[in-house]
């Protein structure tokens, strides 16, 4: 998906957070504690912050910034850190409108770009925990480096595109948050559990985004993006596919267990993008159906 090089960013939405000198903890044992307690409350895996010495290296949000020199959609096809804040421009546009059809009050979420390791409302976080919405801050957390491994771990073809599903189905997790659904939803693992029907309607949030995406307008009049080909929503279904629960486990070796299923399967992931993306935000109902429909 390409943005039109003379579209107009603000800028301010996207922050990156820099590098913080390490947190001295009381010893090998406490912080084993420590990442256990909060990988048993939040389901972050901080493991990678805690070094053998019992230390950690995170960074804070006091030292966020906005990503700079962000200011057109040229940047933004040129630069990862821009691209970023252009989905976010985008995104923030396209529900500030959508939320008056679907009935809630939109506010933007925090978006945090961090390298390595990060602190946050849910607990530490390291760049394999992979992106995540933080429900206490209303914030989505990235290290940009998980779209190499979103290529090179686990199959998707990549693109920009694909880089924006990722940012567009947090975000979908921002909009249940709002909608009070995050919070409501048991979230125990399945086939058809919460977890899966919570995590598939992010799926189809943000193929309604990318179906509306090229007639989305920045503060001036021009759409964000250029018209979208089938080819660059086939990025984002790779992706999709790429982080389902049997590609997954299937990779990693093991069998696949729908029962500890909690993201959906690859299929299931694309077809709820297909749903949003050809008939909207308001055809995102997972909760009503039936586990045969999911």
């Amino acid at each position: 998906m390409t943005f039109n090089d003379d579209s107009r960013l603000q800028g301010g939405k996207v922050k990156r957070r820099g590098r913080t000198a390490g947190i001295a903890g009381g010893g090998v044992g406490v912080a084993a504690i420590v990442v256990f307690l909060i990988a048993q409350f939040t389901g972050v895996d901080v493991s990678g912050l805690v070094g053998g010495d019992g230390t950690s290296t995170i960074q804070t949000g006091a030292d966020a910034t906005p990503v700079a020199g962000c200011d057109t959609g040229r940047d933004a096809n040129a630069s990862v850190d821009c691209r970023m804040e252009g989905a976010a421009e985008s995104l923030d546009a396209y529900w500030t409108t959508e939320s008056r059809q679907l009935g809630f009050s939109y506010a933007s979420p925090e978006f945090f770009l961090f390298d390595g390791a990060t602190d946050t409302g849910c607990g530490g976080a390291t760049s394999s925990t992979g992106p995540f919405y933080c429900p206490p801050d209303k914030a989505i957390y990235l290290d940009t480096a998980f779209y190499d491994d979103l290529q090179s771990k686990y199959g998707s073809s990549g693109g920009p595109l694909a880089q924006m599903y990722v940012v567009a189905h947090e975000w979908g997790h921002h909009i249940q948050q709002l909608e009070g659904t995050f919070a409501s939803t048991d979230r125990s693992s399945g086939a058809s559990s919460g977890s899966v029907r919570t995590e598939l309607q992010a799926d189809c949030y943000a193929g309604a985004w990318v179906g509306a995406a090229a007639t989305t307008k920045d503060s001036s009049g021009t759409t964000f993006f250029e018209p979208i080909s089938r080819a660059q929503v086939g990025d984002a279904l790779s992706a999709a596919s790429a982080v389902g629960d049997d590609r997954i486990q299937g990779a990693s070796g093991g069998q696949v267990d729908p029962d500890s299923f909690t993201h959906g399967t690859s299929a299931q992931r694309q077809r709820w993008f297909e749903q949003g993306y050809e008939q909207g935000a308001g055809q995102c109902d997972t909760f009503s159906v039936s586990a045969g429909q999911l």
